[in-house]
């Protein structure tokens, strides 16, 4: 089996499918991060129905995510294989030093 890391479009939706499920606890963070850097607030992701395993553990994580507004549960497009989330705004990077008092 092919190990390599195979890179994943930035988009509003994200398909679980092709990955094991302990890859998903760095794969999430990273992909909202790129998200919010790349504008997208909405993200559909889909983990698929089955036994509902990854479904409850992408929902844990999303619970603890500073980046993650809310979530919904099933996504209006995709049902119950799919969990719509809405991702907080990038703060704003500062540019300017620290002000004198």
């Amino acid at each position: 089996m092919n190990d390599d890391p195979h890179p994943v479009p930035i988009t509003g939706e994200l398909d679980l499918h092709t990955f094991r499920p302990s890859e998903i606890g760095e794969l999430l963070p990273g992909y909202f991060a790129e998200c919010r850097r790349a504008g997208i607030f909405g993200v559909r992701v889909i983990h698929g129905k089955g036994s509902g395993a990854l479904r409850e553990g992408v929902h844990a994580l999303l619970r603890r995510l500073p980046a993650v507004a809310e979530f919904h549960y099933p996504a209006a497009s995709g049902g119950w294989g799919a969990t719509w989330v809405i991702l907080k705004p990038s703060a704003p990077e500062s540019t300017a030093g620290p002000t004198a008092g």
